[in-house]
Order: structure tokens, then sequence, then C-alpha cells
């Protein structure tokens, strides 16, 4: 294989924290001279069916399941819901069970990503919440380790489990530290979907 290792970072964002993260996993994935191939999802409705416009009025456009088949790794992104990923991202990865049955993402690296309106808010739980899917689908977590200094010195954001961002009054904007993080989340899983591809 010629081409380089495609990394799809696929996100839900209500308010733009979440997308700002995708952003710089993005930039740290092509860093690593993998391509970032960005998505998101459409918001559904109380019925759980999509309920936005079939093509995005801004931003990347939705994703489709065979942007998961073709992809050579994943970084996965929502806003906590009381601990738990969003809705439209859930009802993305529940309609992904041909993927699963052909073992479509079978030995690629993932990583997660997360944003919370308050300190404690789940992120976490958020987090160790999306990697269950992409562990039944047979991926490989690609976590955040603490030889990170950031992780160590940031007070917003921030996890061994993922990068995360605390978007409140006195930190509307991605701190450093957690640009850190993020940036290099996005490598992490790149350098490893290159290797893997490389056998």
């Amino acid at each position: 294989m010629t081409s380089a290792a495609t990394i799809l970072v696929l996100y839900y964002s209500r308010n733009g924290s979440t997308a700002a993260l995708a952003r710089l996993a993005a930039r740290g994935v092509e860093s690593a001279g993998a391509t970032a191939r960005i998505r998101t999802v459409p918001a559904v409705s109380p019925v759980s069916e999509a309920s936005a416009p079939e093509i995005p009025a801004e931003g990347p456009p939705y994703a489709e399941l065979a942007d998961l088949s073709d992809c050579d790794g994943l970084l996965l992104g929502s806003p906590t819901r009381f601990g738990n990923m969003a809705a439209p991202l859930k009802y993305f990865l529940d309609r992904s069970s041909s993927l699963w049955l052909n073992g479509d993402m079978l030995d690629k690296p993932a990583g997660v990503f997360t944003s919370t309106s308050s300190a404690h808010g789940g992120q976490e739980s958020t987090l160790l919440g999306m990697i269950v899917p992409l562990i039944h689908h047979g991926m490989l977590w690609v976590g955040v380790p603490y030889t990170e200094p950031a992780l160590f010195e940031t007070r917003t954001g921030g996890s061994p489990y993922g990068a995360t961002h605390l978007a409140s009054e006195w930190n509307r904007e991605l701190s450093e530290h957690e640009q850190i993080v993020a940036r290099g989340l996005g490598r992490r899983v790149a350098e490893l979907a290159i290797r893997l591809r490389r056998g």
C-alpha cells in the first residue's frame, strides 16, 4: 500500500467544543503523515430518526458507514450527556451491525474525545462508554499515556482515556494542555495505524 493511512475523525458537536477537539485531533493525525477525514452526524429527533437536512449547511459532511469500513483508524468524539455519548452519535453507531458481522473494523486503532460544561461532569464515563461499541467491533483502544506531561499539568481537560475539554465560563476556548492532549491522541492513533498497515 503506497497511499497514506486514513484516520476517520467522527464526531457530534452541539456548541462547537467537540468540533474544536476534532480539528485538533485531525492536526495530530496529519503531523504523523496520515490523512484525516473529518465527518459528523446529524441530530436526531425524539423518536430517534435523523432530523437534519441530508447535507449539512456548513462544516464537514455527514458520515456514512463506508467511512468506518474504509478508514485505517478512528477518532470518535461526543459531548457528554449525563455521563454518556450524545444520542446522534449512538444512533449512528447502532446502525453499524453489518460492519461488525463482516469484521470491517477489526484491529484498527481507535481513540475517543469529549467535552463537558462542568468539572467532573462525566468526561471519563463518556470516554469509557464510547469505546465499548468500538471494542465490540474488535478495534484497538488508544489512550493518552502519562509520558504526556500535559496530563500532569492540566487544570482543565485531559485524561488517560482520551482527550477532553472543560467548556466553562472561564475556559471557553481549549486550553493549551487540552490542545496538546487532543493533538497527541490524533498523532498516536495515526502512528499506530501506519505501523499496522506496514505489517
